[in-house]
């Protein structure tokens, strides 16, 4: 028997690098599809599920930018980096007879339909995972931002941020032993204390709309669907 879900519809955050895997760059397929099948998890609890995703694995415009490649050029580069990876994820989840929809902020019709709210919210109460692609369609902003911004547009109940580590810390695990990790943090303290979970305009956008953050680790199978559960797994930032 399944359990209660703990929230209605969320807004998972996966970083370009989660499709990784084991590889130093590019997707990895066995991966993805492990990732596909925890999200199939979720909606079969009858979650209703958005998503975000990163470019990072392919493609990344703030250090092109310093490579000395124009940082708006960059930007749009790493958007159609993020079309890539939606894309890899949609047709994960469809082999697994999950209906999905890529919805783009940046207009590229033959692959992905165009992001209009009302559309998402339609394709989400039809049982359909929403990925957003392409972020905000603007240079200047990262994917963490579109994440927060989409997470108020679809009204989602909270944002799932899946990371390679298990939670907020005081300071980096892998660098720093005496690093504690918290089970709950404000939005203030993670912007007073420059804990950069996520960056400070996608931070400052949940604590104005009350949206709360869960922070996990995307390296234990099952976690997504704990997660979208409310169990108490890695760090939930609140008011």
């Amino acid at each position: 028997m399944s359990q209660k879900p703990g929230y209605r519809r969320i807004l998972l955050k996966l970083s370009g690098e989660a499709l990784l895997g084991s590889r130093p760059y590019g997707i990895d397929p066995a991966f993805v599809r492990r990732i596909a099948a925890e999200i199939a998890e979720v909606r079969g609890c009858g979650i209703e599920v958005a998503m975000v995703i990163g470019g990072g694995n392919i493609y990344r415009g703030l250090s092109a930018a310093g490579e000395g490649l124009d940082r708006v050029t960059g930007d749009h580069m790493g958007m159609l980096a993020t079309v890539i990876n939606s894309l890899a994820v949609q047709d994960a989840l469809e082999a697994m007879q999950v209906q999905t929809r890529v919805l783009s902020a940046i207009e590229i019709r033959q692959m992905a339909e165009p992001f209009i709210r009302r559309r998402a919210l339609r394709h989400l109460e039809k049982g359909r995972v929403v990925i957003i692609a392409a972020g905000t369609g603007n240079p200047y902003f990262t994917t963490d931002t579109a994440a927060a911004l989409r997470a108020m547009e679809m009204k989602a109940d909270v944002l799932l941020k899946a990371t390679q580590v298990d939670g907020v810390y005081s300071a980096d695990p892998r660098k720093d032993a005496a690093a504690s990790r918290y089970e709950q943090i404000t939005y203030r303290q993670v912007l007073s204390d420059g804990l950069r979970i996520m960056d400070a305009a996608a931070i400052a956008l949940c604590q104005e709309n009350q949206v709360p953050i869960v922070v996990f680790s995307l390296g234990v199978p099952g976690n997504i669907l704990r997660a979208a559960q409310g169990e108490p797994i890695g760090t939930l930032v609140k008011e």
